[in-house]
C-alpha cells in the first residue's frame, strides 16, 4: 500500500529562494535541493550509473552485502523513514531484510513526485511493507513521520547518498543536531558519507566526459526558465566543478560566458552576470572516516557501527540517538 502526503505549492518558496540567491552578495547561489525536479531526478539516475561517478554504486555495494548486519543492529519494532529517496533501488536490500523478519513500515520523504513515483514501481512487489511517501522538506517530512509512530516503535532514519555532503560542515552537523531532536533515545539514523580521495577522481566524477551531469546542472537554470517565467540562455552558461580543498568539497558551478542580463518575472528579479561570474549550485564534502565518529557525537549520537567500501572510498555510519 502507497498513500501519498501532498505538500503545499512550492512555487512560492522557490521564486524566493531563486531571488535570495542570485542577489546574495559576492557570489551568487542557488539551492542545490532544486536541481532535484523531473527531469533533474531522470538525469541524476543517468549519473549514478556512469562509470566516473562510484558513490551510487559503492552505497548500494555496501546496503547489499551487509543489510541483514545493518537490521540485525535495529531494534524491533522500527519505522523506516528515508530522507531523499530518490528511485528507492539501493534502499530495497534494507527493507526486503527487514520485511523478512516483521510487517515494515516505509516512509520516504522527497520534494520530487517524480522520485516519490519512481520509488513506489520499484519497491511494489515487496511483502508485508506499507509504503507512506511524503512530498515534502526532509525535517517536515521527519516530524510528521515520528508524529504517527506508536508505543514502542523505533524510528530508522536513511541519509544515504551522501546526501549530508551538500551542506557544509557546520551546517550539515546542524541538521544532524536537527534530526536528533525529533528522534527518541534508541532511534537510529543511518547515514551515507563519501570518503576522500584523489582530486583527479573526483573532479571526473562531477564533469563526465559525456556532459550528463553539465546537463543535470544546466537544467536548473532551464526549471527557473520553465516555472519562473525566466530568460536564461543556457549556451551562454558553463558547466564547472572545481576542488576546494580548504573545504574538502567538490564544488559546482555555472559560468556565464559573457555580460549579460537575466530577467525572471515570477521572482520579479532581474539580474546582471559579469562575464566570468558563476552561479554556485552544489556542493559534495567529502570526509575521513574517523572525522565521522567525532560529527556523531556533536549531533547527540553514538556511532554502533561503520561499513567502508574501500573500492570507491565509501562509508555507511550507523548512529544511535543518545
Amino acid at each position: 500500500m502507497l498513500t501519498h502526503a501532498i505538500s503545499p505549492n512550492p512555487l512560492y518558496q522557490f521564486a524566493a529562494d531563486v531571488r535570495a540567491g542570485l542577489t546574495h552578495p559576492g557570489q551568487k547561489e542557488l539551492p542545490s535541493k532544486y536541481l532535484y525536479d523531473d527531469v533533474g531526478t531522470a538525469l541524476f539516475e543517468v549519473i549514478s550509473v556512469l562509470p566516473e561517478y562510484g558513490l551510487t554504486r559503492a552505497d548500494e555495494r555496501l546496503l547489499r552485502r551487509h543489510a541483514n548486519d545493518i537490521v540485525d543492529r535495529i531494534d524491533d519494532p522500527v519505522i523506516v523513514a528515508e530522507l531523499g529517496s530518490g528511485s528507492g533501488k539501493k534502499t530495497r536490500w534494507l527493507l526486503e531484510a527487514l520485511c523478512s523478519r516483521q510487517q515494515t513500515y516505509y516512509c520516504p520523504i522527497e520534494i520530487s513526485a517524480t522520485a516519490l513515483a519512481m520509488c513506489r514501481r520499484e519497491l511494489s512487489d515487496l511483502e508485508s511493507i506499507s509504503i507512506v511517501g511524503f512530498e515534502r522538506e526532509y525535517l517536515d517530512g521527519l516530524l510528521e513521520v515520528a508524529a504517527r509512530r506508536q508505543d514502542h516503535a523505533h524510528l530508522l532514519v536513511l541519509f544515504l547518498g551522501s546526501t549530508i555532503g551538500n551542506f557544509d560542515r557546520p551546517a550539515g552537523t546542524k541538521f544532524l543536531r536537527q534530526v536528533r531532536r525529533i528522534l527518541e533515545p534508541g532511534d537510529t539514523l543511518l547515514l551515507g558519507t563519501d570518503l576522500e580521495k584523489p582530486v583527479p577522481q573526483l573532479i571526473a566524477a562531477y564533469d563526465d566526459p559525456l556532459g550528463v551531469t553539465a546537463a543535470f546542472n544546466l537544467n536548473l537554470l532551464a526549471r527557473i526558465n520553465r516555472e519562473l517565467d525566466g530568460d536564461f540562455d543556457l549556451q551562454q552558461f558553463k558547466h564547472v566543478a572545481r576542488f576546494n580543498p580548504e573545504a574538502r568539497s567538490v564544488e559546482m558551478h555555472l559560468r556565464s560566458s559573457r555580460k549579460q542580463t537575466v530577467a525572471i518575472p515570477a521572482a520579479d528579479l532581474s539580474v546582471c552576470f559579469k562575464e566570468g561570474e558563476t552561479i554556485w549550485t552544489e556542493s559534495s564534502h567529502k570526509y575521513s572516516r574517523h572525522e565521522l565518529l567525532q560529527i556523531a557525537m556533536a549531533a547527540g549520537f553514538r556511532c554502533r557501527a561503520q561499513w567502508i567500501d574501500d573500492e570507491w572510498g565509501f562509508a555507511e555510519n550507523l548512529f544511535i540517538a543518545n
